[in-house]
């Protein structure tokens, strides 16, 4: 029963030995020039030039949420649709039910003004 394991186990040793020689290989051999450009902050193609703890516009939380729900809904459906012949009516009402709930999200997003750019 163990030896069904070996090639997996087989399989992590070589992935993990590989990691840490092309790693101590990078850091033995490759090039060292510290600078003061390359040590700075560095954010979205410029310097950073307030705290990093302000606070963010809620439209950047709505876009992440839109974002979420679209991830979701493709994630599921894809899968949902393969399957769909073998699961019946019972997958058409989940997937209807979730189809719903994520409306509702949809739908929130728009209230709040998430899909309008300035």
């Amino acid at each position: 029963m163990l030896g069904e394991y070996l090639p997996i186990l087989i399989f992590l040793a070589v992935g993990f030995g590989l990691a840490v020689v092309l790693l101590g290989l990078g850091l033995l051999a490759g090039p060292r020039r510290p600078d003061a450009e390359k040590d700075s902050p560095f954010e979205c193609g410029f310097p950073a030039f307030e705290d990093s703890r302000i606070k963010f516009d809620v439209r950047y939380y709505l876009v992440a949420i839109l974002f979420i729900i679209f991830d979701l809904e493709i994630a599921f459906l894809f899968p949902w649709a393969i399957v769909l012949d073998t699961i019946g009516v019972f997958g058409i009402v989940a997937m209807g039910i979730f189809l719903t709930i994520l409306i509702v999200g949809f739908i929130y997003e728009w209230k709040k003004g998430a899909l309008e750019w300035e």
